[in-house]
């Protein structure tokens, strides 16, 4: 079961850092954040990977064409021929597809070009700007179960700010944030069937008309997660990653 990785978008919001790289590459704890989603998925032993790049599509090609070599040890021989010799190869046990989707293709357009490079009647689809600690196997179960075309992961994002309590124009209380406090979002870590190509016409935005359609066909499920999860929209969410980074990383699953 093939893992798709929506990685071609701007990242205008974190310009900070994308005017250099893509979003995906931006990294936590030294790793771009790219790696440490393939890394969940890894845990649950899906290690075959495409990634739908654009924006700067290259340094992802670049970063996986180098990979064994900046995760090895290794001998350069410059006496006569140039040769170099790999030592303890530790890099991970994946196969990984970087497909150009287009410099400003829109999200539905990007999975529909990735459509010949995915086998069999299921994928599994997220963004890569994003982490969490949901048992992909457990929704992989749940998607299943229930035999539609879409599984989303639904969670509760903690607001930033705290919240007023009024009776009138008068402040009754000052309260925390709380989960309790926002609705449900999509979080990525989708399940589909091959059929949801079946729904994207054209350079769509996948949130949009695909997953309108999908709604209106009944077929689309959710899977609530309640654990972590945490996106990197901004530099202060960067900053909050690396937080989470140095006192344990919540969505660390692998050893």
């Amino acid at each position: 079961m093939k893992v798709v990785i929506l990685a071609g978008g701007f990242g205008t919001r974190i310009s900070e850092e994308s005017q250099l790289i893509p979003k995906p590459m931006i990294e936590i704890g030294g790793k771009p954040i790219l790696w440490h989603i393939m890394k969940e998925y890894e845990h649950h032993c899906f290690n075959e990977f495409v990634i739908c790049a654009g924006y700067k599509q290259h340094v992802i090609k670049k970063y996986f064409a180098d990979y064994v070599l900046h995760n090895s040890d290794v001998t350069f021989d410059f006496r006569g021929e140039v040769r170099a010799r790999v030592h303890n190869n530790f890099s991970e046990d994946w196969k990984v597809t970087v497909v150009d989707t287009g410099y400003s293709t829109l999200t539905g357009g990007r999975v529909k070009k990735i459509q010949p490079y995915v086998e069999g009647d299921t994928f599994l689809l997220t963004y890569g700007d994003g982490v969490s600690d949901v048992d992909i196997s457990e929704l992989v179960k749940f998607h299943k179960s229930h035999r539609k075309i879409c599984t989303i992961t639904a969670v509760k994002p903690e607001s930033r700010f705290g919240y007023l309590d009024f009776d009138g124009d008068k402040v009754l209380a000052f309260r925390e944030k709380s989960k309790d406090d926002v609705g449900w979002i999509n979080a990525g870590y989708m399940v589909l069937s091959a059929k949801v190509f079946d729904f994207i016409d054209g350079d769509v935005s996948f949130e949009q008309e695909p997953m309108k359609k999908l709604t209106q066909a009944g077929e689309v499920m959710a899977y609530r997660h309640g654990g972590f999860w945490q996106c990197m929209d901004t530099l202060r969410d960067k900053m909050r990653l690396e937080e989470f980074w140095k006192s344990g990383a919540p969505w660390k699953t692998w050893e």
